[in-house]
């Protein structure tokens, strides 16, 4: 096991290296004014483009430029985003708790419903149950991530003025972090205001998280609940099933505690892949809802060519999907000991 492990790890760098070098590749078909353009701030500076070229070697290689960045980053140096004028591992810093924290509140309760109408399905097979949940499973698939996001600012933001529509603070919450008057402990807004004894921040935190958590459900739902159906099906048909049921042992027993279990292989499987969809979706709910998350801050480098900012969301994303299926892998060892890694 610990072998397997290692191997994994050491697997990662090289990950990255691909992962990384392959964005330098891909940027470079942006015209190379275009990706000088983002080192300037105004547009007075524009007469400076042929300078910044030359300084910052942008009509180098691709294989020369990316030595270059290579370089910086192994010194512990990302380079400067001018996206938001800050370092890349500063932005990173201060913008990764808020994704982490929208991936989390939507994580959380996303297997847990999807799991459960998964199971529901499989059991009432055939039933209206069973095809209600597979038209809301068909229909999630179905509606673009923007579009249900959109539909939602309009609604109840723009016409029933229910919800806030962008960020993740108002502004007299968001008053009481810069003062220090609530004290950054854990990063995310809805601990540290609960911690700060500030139960209203708390309930302003969850009220902009609405609408970009039901986003990201939706969509991601409908993989997850068609996965646990197919899976529990297959618990559900096979021998040692209905071996049980001769028995005389209840449903209930059945589906909770057999079917349920040996389904859980493809569920912690789906469930590793939503996780690296919501990472992706993020980049979309953050940018529509204004959620001030890596996400919105990529997109927003993206499209200004801002290389260093783009290879810096790169690396924290493939580092994140590579240990997700790392966990994967030795959750498989703790739900079916059959499962061993040499």
């Amino acid at each position: 096991m610990l072998s397997f492990i290692l191997r994994r790890l050491l697997a990662l760098p090289l990950i990255l290296l691909a992962v990384t070098f392959l964005i330098v590749l891909v940027m470079q078909l942006i015209p190379v004014e275009q990706r000088a353009a983002a080192y300037t701030t105004d547009l007075a500076q524009l007469s400076r483009i042929p300078e910044i070229i030359k300084t910052n070697r942008l009509d180098a290689s691709v294989f020369e430029q990316y030595w270059r960045w290579l370089g910086q980053a192994l010194g512990g140096n990302l380079g400067f985003s001018r996206t938001s004028g800050q370092p890349v591992l500063s932005t990173l810093a201060a913008r990764f708790p808020a994704t982490l924290e929208l991936t989390l509140s939507t994580l959380i309760p996303l297997i847990g419903l999807s799991v459960w109408l998964g199971s529901k399905a499989a059991v009432q097979r055939g039933r209206a149950a069973d095809t209600f949940i597979r038209v809301i499973a068909v229909v999630s698939s179905s509606t673009p991530s923007f579009v249900l996001g959109v539909w939602l600012l309009v609604i109840f933001y723009g016409a029933l003025d229910l919800l806030p529509g962008t960020g993740n603070l108002s502004n007299d919450s968001a008053i009481s972090f810069l003062t220090g008057e609530i004290k950054r402990v854990t990063g995310f807004v809805t601990i540290d205001a609960l911690l700060g004894g500030r139960p209203e921040v708390f309930w302003d935190a969850i009220k902009h998280l609405i609408m970009p958590v039901f986003t990201l459900m939706v969509v991601g739902s409908a993989g997850l609940i068609k996965g646990t159906r197919t899976s529990m099906l297959e618990a559900l048909n096979s021998d040692y099933i209905r071996t049980a049921r001769a028995k005389g042992v209840s449903e209930r027993v059945i589906v909770r505690k057999h079917a349920r279990r040996n389904a859980l292989l493809t569920v912690i499987t789906l469930a590793g892949l939503s996780i690296s969809g919501l990472l992706q979706g993020a980049v979309i709910a953050e940018t529509l809802f204004g959620y001030p998350g890596v996400g919105a801050w990529a997109a927003q480098a993206a499209a200004l060519g801002d290389l260093p900012g783009v290879l810096g969301f790169a690396l924290l994303a493939a580092t994140i999907v590579v240990l997700i299926n790392l966990a994967i892998d030795l959750a498989y060892t703790v739900i079916d000991p059959r499962v061993r890694y040499a």
